[in-house]
């Protein structure tokens, strides 16, 4: 099981939204490299990483804070927001990304999703993020009229190295994920998974174990909010 614990960028501080609602966001006092530094200190291996100004305005925004990231920890780091062209991938990837993560544009244009993922072999992640079954687009303000499940099945084959799902009506609310929709989506996708959205405490990480293509869970407001320490968080890793 990876622990992806999760720092969101937004006018180059870390925050926390709730259900992805700009004007409900969170700001901490510490900076995001100071936060990613301080999962490196406790042993974390994985980070997620989500530009919320390229969320909002589909550019690399964030970009010289996440390389500083990058090149001052030896974290394997997946990164989204407003990844909308083959050029800002190759932004991140040349700045050593492990994982892209394509979202609206993918879902959007699967022409796009495709091409990426040739042109990326084993780079690009699909982030999908739903709300009450159907997929929710550009920083969660459209919905896309998309089943979840249906729009997972027609891109399936494209060759998309690991999928992140996230309940949106769980994200910032700290209620446990939907593992239910999780598990749903993990039985169809030719990837592995990871959770997002919801983790509330110690026991959503230890109920994630075990279950069938699930790769790991992110971990975000629990950790900020101190419902989640890092010290027992670390020991799920490994448990």
């Amino acid at each position: 099981m990876k622990i992806f614990p999760a720092i969101d960028i937004k006018d180059k501080k870390c925050v926390r939204l709730i259900r992805g609602d700009f004007s409900n966001k969170t700001e901490y006092q510490i900076s995001p490299v100071d936060q990613a530094g301080k999962y490196k200190e406790h042993g974390f291996k994985n980070l997620h990483i989500v530009d919320l100004d390229g969320a909002l305005t589909g550019k690399t925004v964030n970009l010289d804070i996440i390389q500083q990231i990058v090149h001052n920890f030896n974290l394997k780091i997946e990164v989204g927001g407003g990844i909308r062209t083959i050029d800002s991938i190759q932004k991140y990837t040349d700045i050593g990304v492990e994982k892209v993560i394509l979202g609206s544009a993918a879902i959007k244009d699967k022409n796009f999703l495709e091409e990426a993922c040739k042109k990326f072999s084993n780079k690009i992640a699909l982030g999908l993020d739903a709300k009450d079954g159907y997929l929710s687009v550009s920083g969660w303000k459209e919905n896309s009229n998309q089943l979840t499940l249906d729009f997972l099945k027609e891109v399936n084959d494209f060759g998309v190295s690991r999928l992140i799902y996230t309940d949106i009506n769980r994200d910032g609310m700290k209620q446990s994920p939907n593992f239910e929709e999780t598990i749903n989506v993990a039985n169809v996708s030719n990837c592995p998974v990871i959770i997002s959205g919801g983790v509330s405490s110690i026991d959503d990480i230890k109920n994630a174990k075990g279950l069938k293509n699930i790769e790991g869970i992110i971990v975000g407001k629990a950790i900020y909010d101190g419902d989640i320490s890092l010290d027992e968080l670390i020991k799920e890793i490994d448990a």
